[in-house]
Order: structure tokens, then sequence, then C-alpha cells
């Protein structure tokens, strides 16, 4: 009989669950739309449902270890999603209390979407054998989940690791979190949305996303366009990965990693992103930090990179 774990990732508009074995293969997987009710027991009620229907789905023999959950704002100590603003739940979600109604695993455990996909990367990525390193996701947003020793760092109430929300300029772009100028408003998908906005009211260089929408507009084609070698977009890029290796280099100050892996959308630019954060790190790094962090894409496949993550937190409990 194989011995699995269940790896959930809750999004803002799906929810995607797999079962997955102990070497990181996904033998069954199930999505569903993300409630759009406010009242989570709905949507509870139908994720318990899923994972049974996942289960029965199965045609190997399975034991299922436990149930490892990612989600925004997810609370490891709590086991709750806590005020998420890109989930329609209002306040408190208690996902573990309500899972262990009905399933008797003996590890059912949460966290939010970045921490666990900084797991998925050390047990099923490139972070393999490193004990110290920091995952970034640039997509909607910007998460982070900072490894330390091996472990996960939580902070003393769950929500440590919010990178994404460190403040680049108190004055700056508006942020979903209801501040101004955090990280994420400048490097996720949407943030270099904004700066290509802007660039193109303060630069004359023709290009062709002058004539798109904002509406229209989309990282994959600043990208394209970028790679054609469209001044704007380039530019834009450039900012982008100024701004972030600024950041970074913070980070690196806390917790001497090894390495840091960029994961999501806005990292699948490859040189266009790491070639100008690489750069700006390396400028801004304190001199004993210079030259020995690398920065390096995630190995996790994009379309299971969440399942994975999420399925990795089960294993990780039965290592404590």
């Amino acid at each position: 009989m194989k011995k699995v774990s269940i790896g959930i990732d809750i999004g803002g508009t799906n929810t995607i669950l797999g079962i997955v074995d102990g070497k990181g293969e996904i033998i069954a997987r199930y999505n569903m739309a993300s409630e759009t009710d406010t009242d989570y027991s709905i949507y509870m009620d139908k994720l318990g449902d899923a994972i049974e229907a996942m289960i029965k789905s199965c045609s190997d023999e399975i034991q299922v270890a436990g149930i490892g959950v990612g989600a925004p704002n997810g609370n490891y100590y709590n086991g709750t999603i806590e005020f998420a603003p890109n989930l329609n739940f209002e306040g408190v979600v208690p996902v573990v209390d309500h899972l262990k109604t009905r399933f008797d695993y003996k590890v059912i455990v949460l966290t939010n979407d970045a921490n666990a996909a900084a797991m998925g990367e050390m047990m099923y990525g490139g972070a393999k054998g490193m004990n110290d390193f920091i995952m970034i996701t640039l997509g909607t947003g910007v998460g982070s989940g900072i490894v330390a020793n091996g472990e996960l760092i939580y902070g003393h109430d769950g929500f440590a690791g919010e990178i994404g929300h460190t403040i680049v300029d108190p004055g700056g772009r508006e942020c979903g979190c209801g501040r101004r100028g955090c990280l994420e408003t400048y490097t996720s998908a949407p943030g270099i949305k904004r700066t290509v906005a802007e660039l193109l009211s303060t630069m004359n260089d023709p290009s062709k996303l002058r004539d798109v929408s904002y509406n229209e507009l989309s990282a994959k084609m600043i990208d394209a366009e970028a790679r054609k070698g469209d001044m704007i977009a380039l530019e834009a890029f450039d900012y982008t990965g100024e701004t972030l290796g600024l950041k970074l280099s913070d980070a690196v100050a806390y917790t001497s990693p090894e390495a840091i892996f960029l994961f999501g959308g806005l990292a699948q630019a490859g040189e266009l992103i790491f070639g100008p954060t690489k750069k700006y790190m390396e400028q801004y790094l304190l001199a004993i930090y210079k030259g020995k962090v690398k920065l390096l894409p995630s190995e996790l496949p994009p379309g299971e990179a969440a399942i994975l993550g999420a399925s990795a937190l089960v294993w990780k409990e039965f290592e404590k």
C-alpha cells in the first residue's frame, strides 16, 4: 500500500487538490471553484466532499498520511486563514479544525501559500539539501517563505515572512493591504503593468505598448515586447529588477541565505528579470555577503508547485 499525502492550494478563484506520494509524484488531482459565498462553512463542506471524491477516484491502494493546505494569510499555529484580501470569506476561517471534524488523519496542517512553495522547493525542487534559503513568489502579489537552519520561519504569531509587504516608498503606490509603497505594488505582475503605464508617460521611445489599453495590458505582453527590444518594456524590467534586488539585499542581511529562488508568472521572464535583479542585489549587498548568494529559478513544475508544496507540509510534520 502506497503512503501518500494530500496537498490543497486555496486560491482566490480556484482550489486545487492532489494526492502525492513521498517521491513527489502526483497520482490524482481535483479542481474546484473557490467559494464566492462569504459563509466559509459552505466552502469547507464542498472541500471535504472533493477530498473524499478524489480519494475514491484513486486506482492505487493508498494510505493517506495527512492533509497539507497552502492558502493566503494562512496561520500555521492556529490552522486558520485570517482576513485574506483575495478570498471572499470574512474574518477568520478555522480550516484545520473543520477538516478534523471529517478526517481522522494524524497530520492536518496549514500555512500560507508562499511557505508551502518553500517547503515544496526544499523537498522536491532546487533547494534539496539546503538549510538556508528564501522563496519569492512573483504573481498577482509577492509572497515569500524563509527557511533558516532547515526550518520555515513562522514568527511568534505565524505570520513571519511577508517580504512582499515591506515598504519600498512610504508615499508610493496604493497596496491592497491598505498601505502605500509595498514591494508587491512594484514587482508583481500588476506592478510591472503600473510601471509601464508610468514610463509611457515619461519616455518618448516608440513602443507597441502605447497601442494597448491598460486593462488589456499584461505582464506577458511586456515580456514579449522586451524580447523584441522594446525600450519601454526593457526599462520596466530594469526598474522592477532594481526594486526587487534592493529588497532582497535587505532580506539577505537578516538570514544570510545560501540561495534565493524566484517562482511565479513574472519569474518566467527569465533573464529579463533575473539579470537586473541579480545585478542590483549585488550592488546593494553589504560587502560580507557579495558573491555568496545564488539567485535561482524554482525547479518546481509551474502547474504542480502548489500541490507539491502543500503536500510536502505533511512529510515535514512527520519529521518533527
